[in-house]
C-alpha cells in the first residue's frame, strides 16, 4: 500500500506505526508541511495519514499551508473515498475539512482513560480494544461539532469526540497510542507542548509524563498494532 503521510513537526512522526508499516512492506512518504514541502498529487496513493502538530486548525494566517491541507483532506475523503487515518491534529483537521467545528477545549494532558462508545465496540476500527483503555493525551483543542454523517467511536469526560468515523474508510483519534520510548522528551522540547504540559502537571511535568508512558508502553504497543491491523481492514472495504 502507498500511503501519504502529512507531518506538522519533525518530532511528530508515525511513531510505533513506522515499525509496523516497514515490517509489512508498505510504502509511506512523509511530507513535512511545516518545512515548506509541497503536497504531492494523491494519484499515486491509496491512503492518507495526517499526524499531530503544535498548531491549531484555525491558525491559517500563521500557517497558510493549512488551507491547502484541508482542501486535500476533503478531496481525498469526500471525492476519492481514500482510506484516512488522523492522529490528534489530524483528527481535528478531518472534522474541520468536512464541515465540522473545532475550538479550544478543556486541556487533556497525561495518560488518561478513553471509553469506547457503543458504535466503537461494534465497528472494525477499534475492534479488539478494551472498552476502557489508557492513552497519551496532549491537546487543548477538540472537535466541538461533528461533520454531517460522522460517528463517534470513543469518548472521555473532558473530550466528547475521542475517535471518529466518516464513511467506510476515514478514521481519526484525538489520543496517541503510537508512543515510543523517546516520544515524551521529544515532544516536551516543542515550546507549545512544554508550556501546556507544565501548566497541567507542574514543573516536573515532562518527567512525570515520561514515567507514566513508560509504565504503559507495552499496552500502547499492543493497542497500536491492533488499531493498525484494523485500519488496514477498513482500507480493504469494497464500496
Amino acid at each position: 500500500m502507498n500511503i501519504l503521510v502529512l507531518q506538522h513537526h519533525d518530532a511528530e512522526h508515525p511513531g510505533e506505526f513506522r515499525r509496523l508499516l516497514d515490517e509489512d512492506g508498505h510504502n509511506w512518504d512523509a511530507i513535512n508541511l511545516h518545512a515548506g514541502e509541497a503536497i504531492p498529487s494523491l494519484d499515486n496513493y491509496e491512503g492518507l495519514w495526517v499526524l499531530g502538530g503544535p498548531m491549531d486548525v484555525w491558525q491559517e494566517d500563521e500557517y497558510p499551508w493549512l488551507v491547502a491541507e484541508k482542501a486535500l483532506i476533503r478531496d481525498a475523503v469526500e471525492n476519492r473515498g481514500m482510506s484516512y487515518l488522523g492522529l490528534c491534529l489530524g483528527h481535528q483537521l478531518l472534522a474541520d475539512a468536512l464541515g465540522g467545528k473545532v475550538g479550544p477545549g478543556e486541556p487533556e494532558i497525561g495518560v488518561c482513560d478513553i471509553q469506547l462508545t457503543e458504535l466503537g465496540t461494534e465497528g472494525v476500527f477499534l475492534d479488539g480494544m478494551p472498552e476502557v483503555f489508557k492513552a497519551l493525551q496532549w491537546h487543548s483543542a477538540e472537535v466541538k461539532e461533528l461533520p454531517a454523517n460522522a460517528r463517534v467511536l470513543a469518548t472521555s469526560p473532558d473530550c466528547a469526540v475521542q475517535a471518529m468515523q466518516w464513511g467506510p474508510r476515514a478514521y481519526s483519534v484525538q489520543f496517541h497510542l503510537e508512543v515510543e520510548s523517546d516520544t515524551v522528551p521529544n515532544w516536551a522540547a516543542i515550546p507549545e507542548y512544554r508550556e501546556a504540559l507544565q501548566a497541567a502537571l507542574g514543573k516536573e511535568g515532562p518527567s512525570v509524563l515520561e514515567k507514566a508512558c513508560d509504565a504503559n508502553i507495552n499496552s500502547f504497543q499492543s493497542m497500536t498494532e491492533r488499531v493498525y491491523i484494523n485500519w488496514l481492514q477498513t482500507a480493504a472495504v469494497v464500496v
